[in-house]
């Protein structure tokens, strides 16, 4: 626990000497002196009560307590850079490129379809938008800023929490009126017809404790690594889908069946300290936390709300729970 109150002008040395790794070229560019620095460094780690370097030939390398904190401090940075931008009141001024990475999903059906809003405020800032299976790699220049379901341990990314998507499951009415009946429980989706993006089935383990012997119960009848191939498809009446929540409001004609969430899973905004240094992609980044503001939106706050309680229309039928050793994701 720190012993008193952090100096600033301390934890933006710590942040050079980590990027530098070096007190010498930390020095160099701070124009300070080596031992001006490094009594700053020993000064943070006292009032941290932590170690942040370890102290070898090849420099000074990060102990996990320095990634922690080099992670903060970014984010402390990020924020009073947020305040003076707003301040001066010239983001209309904004020019350049941004590459935004994600997945197949979230990317394309929630910051796709809203991104005319960012280039109707920056019509000066063109933006590349990468759809990939894989995650981009902000350290080799793949992308500018990537949204991710895994967080970054690397001390060069810093990242934020956007928020959880929650996946439940969704049929066109089409396909449940030619049901004899529905499922009450996750566990009688083997007599559905399912459809399974490829993406899940490489994260079920991380998912849930027991979601390796429900694949092997279900015999799904499409496989894709297309969303928007299992969205028409389940849009078609072809059968039962795993959609997160937010796709409620997007496909209205989808109805959301009455059972308890599948799995809540985290996701968050990954960039560089390059990135956020540039303006224009420092302005995408607080616009995209923006469009998961759990005050504006609830499909991203934490805790499970079903779409019949955000849009009353979406009245799903009467199905029953997921039984309690498998809706609580670990």
């Amino acid at each position: 626990m720190a012993k008193d109150r952090i100096d600033w002008d301390k934890l933006r040395v710590f942040v050079v000497v980590a990027e530098l790794g070096s007190m010498t070229a930390a020095a160099a560019r701070l124009k300070e002196s080596t031992p001006t620095v490094s009594r700053k460094i020993d000064e943070l780690e006292k009032t941290l009560d932590s170690q942040l370097f370890e102290r070898s030939t090849r420099g000074m390398e990060l102990t996990e307590a320095g990634k922690t904190t080099l992670r903060y401090a970014r984010q402390m940075e990020e924020a009073a850079s947020q305040v003076l931008s707003k301040a001066s009141g010239h983001q209309d001024k904004l020019q350049g490129r941004v590459t935004i990475g994600s997945g197949d999903g979230i990317g394309p059906l929630w910051v796709g379809r809203q991104l005319k809003e960012f280039r109707d405020k920056h019509p000066r800032i063109q933006v590349r938008m990468r759809v990939q299976d894989h995650t981009l790699d902000l350290l080799n220049d793949e992308a500018d800023i990537v949204i991710r379901f895994t967080e970054p341990r690397e001390p060069e990314i810093i990242s934020h929490k956007l928020g959880t998507a929650h996946y439940m499951a969704f049929a066109a009415q089409s396909y449940l009126d030619n049901q004899e009946s529905l499922p009450s429980s996750i566990f009688e989706y083997h007599h559905h017809r399912c459809i399974l993006h490829e993406s899940y089935a490489h994260q079920i383990e991380r998912w849930a404790p027991k979601a390796v012997e429900l694949t092997k119960m279900i015999d799904f009848a499409v496989i894709t690594n297309s969303a928007t191939a299992m969205i028409e498809l389940c849009r078609q009446g072809g059968g039962i889908a795993m959609l997160p929540s937010y796709v409620a409001e997007i496909y209205p004609d989808l109805v959301p069946l009455d059972i308890s969430e599948v799995a809540p899973i985290q996701f968050w905004i990954s960039y560089t300290d390059s990135a956020r240094r540039n303006p224009a992609a420092r302005a995408a980044v607080e616009w995209i936390r923006g469009l998961f503001d759990a005050d504006v939106t609830p499909w991203f706050r934490d805790g499970f709300i079903h779409p019949k309680e955000v849009m009353p229309s979406q009245e799903g039928p009467q199905t029953g729970d997921i039984p309690e050793d498998i809706s609580k994701i670990a």
